[in-house]
């Protein structure tokens, strides 16, 4: 059967159309699923018994799992959710001061094999559908009985690799008569597919787009992320002026700071050099040390010296605040453990 969760708004009415249905029960069955989080389609009591019985027979709800949970001391909350068919994926829940924010997967696995991420070295099993993605808020809102008010693409996956699934999930979070999470609290990160960045400037859907960077030359970055052999420093950038220019947003690079590797003057003065004139923010992160990992975090004094550098040039710099560090951190590390483990 299919999920329902996989259907925005639009195709929803679709669907109720072939039912011979009228359109406006799409929207009253959106809300019961988006907005009032059922698990169960007899919970629909302004939907006719006979509709319901219909929805059951052609549809299923996708409601996940939950394998695993961790919760970490500074209120970060890690799962691992069976997605029903005998795979698992990671999901992070992270509070801050501005409400709740949520890091979903895209892909169940990884295929970028970028060096510093423990989704690295395992393999790649398929996309995630746009139900499956919607399902990672729902399921947690569902859990902790909180409104999440921010999603970020950056857990397991590339999410542009899964463009189209990924897109319609976001198309179904922002939408006004279901969970109405604004594009702008909605934020997809990328190691870098030029072609689906130029694509999604032309979707005008205002979310806010996150370049994993992580180099400012294609030596360092190639070394890092493979696809940099086939998107260059060059091509990336190109893309990204590209998508500012069309959407007005900035971007944000996100550089995890590696010992003795990118985290030194050099680096960062090419760095300035890359991104100067551009509307973007550069997001310094603290490298998670993972199993036979290559790279390993950078010492405070130095990410502090690299931040204040490129402030002091002009480029606004933060460093990402480290959350679950006591709870296996690096995306990929809690359903690494439960694969050893089964």
């Amino acid at each position: 059967m299919e999920n329902i969760k996989n259907y925005n708004l639009e195709e929803l009415k679709q669907e109720l159309i072939k039912m011979g249905e009228k359109q406006y029960r799409a929207e009253q069955i959106f809300k019961w699923i988006h907005q009032e989080n059922i698990t169960s389609f007899d919970e629909m009591t302004n939907i006719s018994l006979e509709l319901r019985e219909k929805l059951k027979q052609k549809y299923t709800l996708g409601v996940f799992n939950i394998l695993k949970k961790q919760e970490s001391s500074d209120g970060t909350v890690k799962y691992l959710f069976d997605v029903l068919d005998g795979n698992a994926i990671e999901t992070v829940l992270m509070k801050y001061h501005f409400g709740y924010s949520i890091c979903v997967s895209s892909q169940i696995g990884c295929k970028m094999g970028c060096k510093f991420c423990a989704s690295t070295g395992i393999a790649f099993v398929r996309n995630l559908m746009s139900g499956e993605i919607v399902e990672q808020l729902l399921a947690v809102q569902r859990d902790q009985k909180i409104k999440i008010s921010n999603v970020v693409f950056m857990g397991i996956g590339e999410p542009l690799d899964n463009y189209d699934n990924v897109v319609n999930a976001i198309r179904i979070i922002n939408n006004p008569k279901g969970i109405n999470i604004g594009a702008r609290h909605i934020s997809i990160s990328t190691s870098g597919l030029v072609p689906k960045i130029y694509q999604l400037a032309e979707e005008n859907i205002q979310c806010t787009l996150s370049i994993s960077l992580h180099a400012s030359s294609d030596e360092k970055r190639s070394e890092m992320m493979p696809v940099n052999n086939l998107y260059n420093i060059e091509q990336l950038m190109k893309a990204c002026k590209y998508y500012i220019e069309k959407t007005n947003r900035r971007i944000s690079f996100e550089y995890a700071l590696a010992k003795e590797n990118n985290d030194n003057l050099e680096d960062a003065k090419k760095l300035v050099k890359l991104l100067r004139g551009m509307n973007c923010h550069v997001n310094l992160i603290p490298i998670n040390k993972i199993e036979n990992g290559k790279f390993t975090k950078s010492s405070n004094e130095a990410i502090l010296k690299f931040r204040d550098y490129l402030n002091d040039c002009g480029i606004v710099a933060t460093v990402r605040r480290e959350l679950g560090s006591d709870i296996d951190a690096a995306c990929g590390q809690l359903r690494r453990k439960n694969l050893k483990n089964s």
